[in-house]
């Protein structure tokens, strides 16, 4: 049996592989010579892995609290028709921003509310899990960071979540309480639109 063949079938860490009698060093040979994939730093996968969101995956790999937020998390939930360039995600204020790809944009979100409409997914094609926020809570952290990410697209999330069963606007306000800044634009948004 090939060496490649015993590493996992998803994205996997040095450590993972060493827990299965695979050295650091062989995987940088195995990965120069083409047998397995280096994804980034850290983080490794086989050449007939399914397919992945690399870049959740190791995310997820360098910071376990990472969670899916802003229009990231709107666009997961069908609320918007934007499609992120980049992965919004956000972890806990204070805590350390790890370098990777482009294709994510890191956001320090407040200790204190930061678990607030959190619930956790799992990966596609993978066996790691991510934090995702709920549609009210993103709705929420639009409005509140309207500067940065755009009035608009908080109406136009708010406007598709109002129209689904079940959505509440008692429980959009009162996350939206609970956070800075965010209790009266969404008000606002909420009369405007109801």
């Amino acid at each position: 049996m090939r060496t490649a063949d015993r590493l996992p079938a998803q994205p996997f860490t040095p450590a993972e592989a060493a827990s299965l009698g695979i050295s650091r060093a062989t995987l940088y040979r195995l990965a120069e010579r083409g047998e397995i994939e280096h994804l980034g730093p850290g983080l490794f996968q086989r050449l007939d892995a399914d397919p992945s969101d690399t870049d959740l995956i190791e995310a997820a790999t360098r910071a376990p609290q990472a969670t899916i937020c802003l229009t990231s998390a709107l666009a997961h939930h069908d609320l918007v028709d934007a499609i992120p360039a980049a992965w919004d995600l956000a972890l806990p204020r204070g805590r350390y921003l790890p370098t990777s790809s482009p294709a994510i944009q890191w956001h320090s979100f407040d200790r204190t509310t930061f678990d607030l409409g959190r619930t956790v997914i799992e990966i596609r094609g993978s066996d790691r899990q991510i934090g995702l926020y709920s549609p009210a809570r993103s709705i929420a952290d639009v409005f509140r960071l309207r500067g940065q990410e755009g009035y608009e697209i908080g109406v136009e999330a708010l406007r598709e979540w109002l129209r689904r069963r079940g959505s509440s606007p008692s429980e959009l306000m009162q996350i939206a309480s609970a956070l800075p800044r965010a209790a009266g634009p969404v008000r606002t948004a909420l009369e405007y639109l109801t």
